[in-house]
């Protein structure tokens, strides 16, 4: 396994490869060109780095990973090195020119590949010695590396097999990579059909005089695919790089490619002229426009006159009627329908005629768009999804050619299904036969077990399957995993289902959702607040607290497995568990306040455990208090696991899953390991300051609003909160349990609830799903 990582060229991409790198422990070296002063780029790309939002770093201490240096001075310390990745300009002579100084530069075992998006291998290796071209490939990532999931994993005819092992091994296990095996061919695979895609949506467009916010909304929701849709992509990624790529395209691709037929979207070259080169520059095709009341108003491009008006959203019957579906979109009748059917039936065509020629095998077309592009389905899964009867049938209607590819799926029924004896889902190939989709090895698929099994438990929010080995695993199921009395109720069952029966042993928490839950079934207690349902209410609370000490006290290893957001009551499940084996990108919190209330399920409780005797905590009650205190009145989220770790809500005994494909089977693994000699904790008590440490923790709130940085119910619900965590009436030289704090925060809660403003901050985030500050 690799463990000393050199990065060439600190741009943006460089600059994230070598980020991401450090994130997964690795020392890197990364080194550019000098400054005209004589300094190094490298060490002003890192300084950038850590300002940057999103962040390229998941925490910033990872930046000490890195050394930096200069190309022309430091390749010396590329020496012990286990691979060397090249982020130069894509210009073939620079990279050709600084791949032969490395020749006696690198160590014989050091692989050496590059992240060029567009320069063929068998052009960048022309002039290299047979012994660099064994260990040369190209790693392509996509940006932003730490975010985006894809890697195209290219090799040479003379590249070694074991080469590639490495890479598809470390930039899989280690940086959590989807890796896609990539043909030496243009543009490789994400960017050959992306690049149509974002061409022939543009191009049509402006042919048919649609607004920038029509083509968006169609190219997003109703597709899969990011709301940026198209226009909004181009003005994230910068326009200024819409000519480089189409040069660079154009100069590759074979002549009879349909990408050559679309021609370059008008106005393009007059607004990079003028400045107008997306969000880094004055604006793209949509701008804010500041007012001299300091009032910003949204502006988009109009794609006849090139004047800008006020914004609008877009209303078309098709978009309307793409809440239902593409096909429904493309059925609606309107030039919306037309649109969409003109640009998708073009890029799943493409797809289709090029499968061969730039991928090993179909299902590496839909993963490469859907790591790499963030779509929800690929082309193929669109085409299955659309109906590829009905789908052949509109072309044929239009007298357009059939591609063999689809032609073949149309015969098997479909590109995709499912094998009924193993679960597995199948993909058709380009021969036209369906075989299971190659998953790597050490993958356990909730999805796959669920199909061949039933629970062994379920509830209509709820279920509990039988992964093996003596292992449980607790799926939420409820609408974004929120949590209710449904969740509570099979966890109980759950603790007391393992504890009786010898053939389990230890519980995993986790599944397939694309957050781990976003905490507490808001619109259940706004609705029991409603009717007035108070001991319902409070039977609720008492239920989830219930739960959860169930889950903390078990004589069994408990772990937690989120990813993605994990709020509130999602948190506090985690806070409960032995350990947590979390997904590096789970942005995990106790939020409650952004609602009006104080966490109730044993959050408040838990920050105080542990911090209360951690070792590097300074001693005495307060500094536990004060840091809790912090944490939860301010609604503080991690936004990275690796912050978690720094917050506590990871324990030592959690780990961090850079694959998120991995979690389940890491998460089983770590719960197995933990049942050898497994003793349930015992109950803590603590010494809490009590009135003393309430004025203090009161005094820096009031000295917060003072300064306008809190709200007036935000000084009550701190106020609230400090009671909780200071143990109420109490002296510090009382003992608190766990069920006293308990008890603390479900009378705090109960009386938030009934406050009208933490019913108008509940209703304010279930409509707009945003934090009223009142």
């Amino acid at each position: 396994m690799f463990k000393k990582i050199g990065v060439l060229g600190s741009g943006v991409m460089g600059m994230g490869i070598a980020a991401h790198c450090a994130n997964a422990g690795m020392e890197v070296i990364l080194l550019d060109i000098k400054t005209p002063q004589g300094g190094n780029v490298a060490d002003a790309s890192v300084k950038q780095a850590l300002k940057q939002s999103p962040a390229p770093f998941m925490h910033k201490r990872n930046a000490k990973r890195i050394v930096t240096g200069n190309l022309d001075d430091d390749l010396g310390l590329l020496a012990d090195c286990d691979w060397v990745v090249e982020v130069v300009i894509e210009n073939l002579e620079i990279k050709q020119g600084l791949y032969a100084r490395l020749e006696s530069e690198l160590g014989a075992e050091t692989i050496l590949t590059s992240n060029t998006s567009t320069i063929p291998l068998h052009l960048l290796t022309a002039h290299m010695s047979a012994a660099l071209r064994a260990r040369f490939a190209i790693t392509h990532f996509f940006n932003p590396p730490r975010y985006m999931r894809l890697l195209e994993l290219v090799q040479g005819p003379e590249t070694k097999a074991e080469v590639i092992d490495q890479l598809r091994d470390f930039c899989d296990r280690v940086l959590g990579k989807g890796v896609v095996a990539c043909k030496d061919s243009p543009a490789f695979i994400a960017n050959r059909i992306g690049q149509f895609w974002t061409g022939m949506a543009m191009r049509a467009a402006f042919d048919r005089g649609l607004r920038v916010e029509e083509a968006d909304a169609i190219n997003g929701k109703p597709f899969g695919i990011p709301k940026t849709g198209v226009f909004a992509l181009m003005d994230l990624v910068g326009l200024d790089l819409i000519p480089l790529i189409d040069k660079s395209m154009r100069a590759t691709l074979p002549a009879d490619d349909p990408y050559l037929d679309i021609g370059s979207a008008p106005m393009i070259d007059e607004m990079i002229a003028a400045g107008f080169t997306g969000r880094k520059g004055k604006g793209g095709f949509y701008m804010l426009e500041k007012s001299s009341d300091g009032k910003r108003t949204k502006l988009s491009k109009d794609l006849k006159t090139g004047d800008y008006s006020p914004s609008i959203k877009a209303s078309m019957k098709s978009i309307s009627a793409g809440r239902k579906g593409p096909r429904a979109l493309i059925e609606a009748g309107d030039e919306g329908s037309e649109y969409a059917w003109d640009v998708f039936s073009g890029v799943i065509c493409y797809a289709a005629d090029l499968a061969d020629q730039i991928a090993y095998s179909t299902q590496a077309i839909d993963e490469a768009m859907e790591w790499g592009y963030a779509w929800r389905e690929g082309p193929f899964k669109l085409l299955d999804k659309m109906g590829v009867d009905w789908f052949v049938a509109r072309l044929q209607a239009q007298g357009r050619a059939v591609p063999d590819l689809i032609a073949k799926a149309q015969a098997a029924g479909g590109m995709y299904g499912v094998n009924a004896a193993s679960g597995r889902d199948q993909i058709m190939g380009f021969d036209g036969t369906r075989a299971d989709v190659a998953v790597p090895d050490g993958l356990i698929l909730l999805k796959e077990i669920k199909r061949t099994s039933d629970p062994i438990k379920k509830n209509g929010s709820a279920a509990l399957w039988d992964l093996g080995d003596g292992a449980l695993c607790l799926e939420f199921t409820s609408k974004a995993n929120a949590l209710d009395n449904d969740i509570m109720t099979l966890i109980k069952q759950t603790v007391k289902l393992i504890e009786r029966d010898a053939a389990y042993q230890a519980l995993v928490i986790y599944n397939d959702g694309t957050n781990f839950s976003v905490g507490a079934n808001l619109g259940l207690v706004i609705f029991a607040i409603n009717m007035a349902m108070w001991p319902v209410m409070e039977s609720m609370m008492k239920e989830g607290q219930d739960a959860y000490m169930a889950l903390r006290f078990a004589k069994f290893p408990v772990v937690a497995a989120p990813f993605g957001y994990a709020f509130g009551g999602g948190c506090e499940v985690c806070l409960h568990a032995d350990a947590i084996q979390a997904a590096a990108e789970t942005y995990t919190g106790l939020v409650e306040a952004g609602v009006g209330v104080i966490p109730g399920w044993g959050g408040c409780k838990e920050m105080i455990r542990r911090h209360y005797s951690h070792p590097k905590m300074p001693k005495g009650p307060m500094p536990a208090v004060a840091k809790a205190f912090e944490y939860i009145s301010t609604a503080k989220v991690a936004t990275s696991a690796q912050e978690a770790q720094e917050m506590l809500i990871l324990n030592d005994q959690s780990g961090i899953s850079f694959n998120r494909a991995r979690l389940l089977a890491d998460a089983k693994a770590r719960a197995l390991s933990m049942v050898a000699g497994y003793e349930p904790p015992e109950p803590e008590v603590f010494k809490l300051p009590g009135a003393s440490g309430r004025a203090a923790l009161e005094m820096a709130v009031m000295d917060f609003h003072a300064k306008g940085l809190a709200s007036d119910y935000d000084v009550e619900l701190a106020k609230e909160l400090a009671m909780i965590l200071t143990g109420g009436d109490t002296d510090v030289v009382d003992e608190i349990s766990e069920q006293d704090l308990l008890n603390l925060e479900r009378k705090s809660f109960m009386a938030l609830t009934k406050n009208t403003k933490t019913q108008d901050r509940i209703t304010h985030m279930l409509e707009t799903n945003k934090p009223l500050r009142n």
